[in-house]
């Protein structure tokens, strides 16, 4: 099986290209983990072998249509998972053009080319999709409303898929790839810095390793419609942060917490004060969940030096 993964050189494309690589036809995938031949929950009950290939933007930039429908013409790949994206949530805001084109418009592309070809999309979207007026957690069937560009583009690009695609919404992503939370944290706490998070903005916090096991496994079946999927258990960017210092070993009173409007300068983007995704879909259908995202916090904290 040929996947191809657009945004290969993202935070959650590396950490898929990562997991695809891993697999071999004497392994199979399940939730969070590659089992022995036989284990339970194998994916499908078959033996898979995939080649996984990676395309980032230099390879394949998903705003020229052309482009897309030329390589995905001459690759023939049967699953694409679509990492590719323009995730600076402030940036967006300031540019609105640049984030449909490249959220949307390019989802558009990459849809389109991929049924020419025959190919299953796994399209990642984000929590930024709902307001956060909820006061519990979204499930897959709530109606989106997003108030920043950023979320009104990744909707977009959700509604640009063709029927049968798949859609996963995560959020607050981190890993050992990229810039995140984690990272700012540990920097800041290695210069002896203290910090302000907030204490108003609730989510998940999911780990791309994690969330990449969890992706491959929705693509590869070709499980069709809209599943969340973040790790388990929910807490504040304050929080968050603390449980990074205290992770590390650090002082956990280095981060103070402050409410959204103490923020200085205050963010151009507006963020859903509750963004909690209940991963109802997954859990419905018998997929077991990710981890509690305190154990994900604990391995890459370690490999990030922390």
């Amino acid at each position: 099986m040929k996947v191809l993964v657009t945004g290969a050189a993202g935070q959650v494309g590396r950490d898929l290209v990562d997991v695809l690589s891993q697999l071999s036809d004497n392994d199979h995938l399940v939730s969070g983990a590659v089992v022995a031949r036989g284990g339970e929950g194998a994916l499908a009950g078959r033996n898979i072998a995939v080649e996984v290939i990676p395309a980032d933007r230099s390879v394949l930039d998903v705003t020229v249509r052309e482009g897309v429908r030329r390589l995905l013409g001459e690759l023939q790949p049967d699953v694409v998972i679509h990492a590719a994206a323009w995730t600076d949530v402030d940036g967006c805001e300031a540019d609105p053009d640049r984030a449909f084109l490249v959220n949307a418009l390019g989802t558009r592309n990459v849809a389109e080319a991929a049924n020419d070809v025959g190919a299953h999309v796994c399209y990642i979207s984000t929590d930024y999709v709902f307001d956060g007026r909820s006061q519990t957690p979204y499930v897959e069937w709530d109606d989106p409303h997003p108030l920043s560009v950023y979320g009104r583009s990744k909707r977009g690009g959700e509604r640009e898929l063709f029927p049968g695609s798949t859609t996963v919404r995560t959020s607050w992503v981190c890993g050992v790839h990229g810039k995140n939370v984690v990272r700012t944290v540990l920097d800041a706490a290695s210069r002896g810095k203290s910090m302000r998070f907030v204490d108003d903005q609730h989510g998940c916090p999911t780990f791309s390793a994690d969330l990449s096991w969890m992706l491959a496994r929705l693509a590869i079946e070709r499980r069709p419609g809209i599943f969340h999927v973040t790790n388990q258990g929910a807490t504040t960017w304050f929080g968050f942060a603390r449980a990074v210092l205290e992770a590390a070993g650090r002082d956990p009173a280095l981060v103070e917490p402050i409410s959204t409007s103490q923020l200085d300068p205050p963010r151009p983007a507006p963020r859903p004060r509750y963004s909690i995704l209940d991963n109802a879909a997954l859990r419905l259908s018998g997929i077991p969940l990710l981890a509690d995202w305190r154990e994900p916090l604990v391995r890459v904290v370690g490999l990030l030096g922390g």
